[in-house]
């Protein structure tokens, strides 16, 4: 199993939002580049981007942050966030983004996802992020009426390399994650699943490692990483017997 540290960007410094909640951002880092560092240094392989505010933008917002982790760290970055065109998909992979995460494109524009993920197999994940069941937008701003199981299978046999599903409600708040709702998901669909959402304690890191969780292609971990309630070497330790061979190409 992949254990993909976040990094989310709001005007240039890596923050943890509550729920999504733009108001409610924790500053923990004032250099996303060196933040990468330090991840890449406890042993991680990935890590998870987003723009926060291109995701409320539409469009890419980070750039000159997102640039320079590239530069700077080896690690497989996957980023989502205000990447809503075929155009941005291809300048973010020729930039050297390993994977990008589509999420209100995949709901608005299903059409442009798979043109995408036909285009660069392996390397386009799709966001779903649910609040109660729904799919939530434009940076979770609204939610649509698509159920998330629903918008998973529109994606089967696409070439999409991944869902990431997030529970909202559980997003940034410690509350450990929804095991129950990604796992019914995982078990919905053939494209690997990666957890989202709560990850709050090396309880939760215990809970992947049991072998029913064998099915995720992995979990993101954030605020719980930055306040230290997660140890990285340990964490990465227990689950390196469960590697997701879908979950990178």
């Amino acid at each position: 199993m992949i254990l993909f540290p976040a990094i989310d960007l709001k005007e240039g410094r890596c923050v943890r939002l509550r729920q999504g909640d733009m108001a409610q951002a924790t500053v923990f880092n004032d250099d996303p580049a060196g933040q990468a560092k330090i991840f890449a240094e406890a042993g991680f392989a990935w890590l998870h981007i987003v723009d926060l505010d291109g995701a409320f933008s539409g469009r890419p917002a980070n750039a000159a942050a997102i640039e320079e982790i590239l530069r700077l760290s080896r690690l497989d970055v996957q980023l989502g966030g205000g990447i809503r065109d075929l155009a941005t998909v291809e300048a973010w992979l020729a930039r050297g983004v390993r994977r990008v995460v589509l999420g209100t494109a995949a709901v608005r524009d299903p059409v442009f996802v798979k043109a995408a993920a036909a285009k660069f197999p392996d390397r386009v994940a799709v966001g779903i992020d649910a609040r109660e069941g729904r799919v939530a937008i434009e940076g979770w701003a609204r939610t649509s009426d698509l159920d998330a199981v629903e918008l998973a299978r529109r994606f089967e046999d696409s070439g999409v390399s991944a869902l990431i599903h997030t529970d909202i409600a559980r997003d940034g708040m410690l509350s450990g994650l929804n095991l129950e709702a990604t796992l019914g998901l995982a078990q919905a669909v053939e494209i690997p699943v990666i957890a989202s959402g709560g990850l709050s304690s090396m309880a939760d890191i215990e809970r992947l490692a049991e072998p029913r969780c064998a099915i995720l292609g992995g979990a993101i971990a954030g605020r719980a990483l930055y306040d230290g309630r997660i140890d990285a070497r340990r964490a990465l330790a227990m689950l390196s017997t469960k590697e997701a061979p879908a979950a990178r190409s």
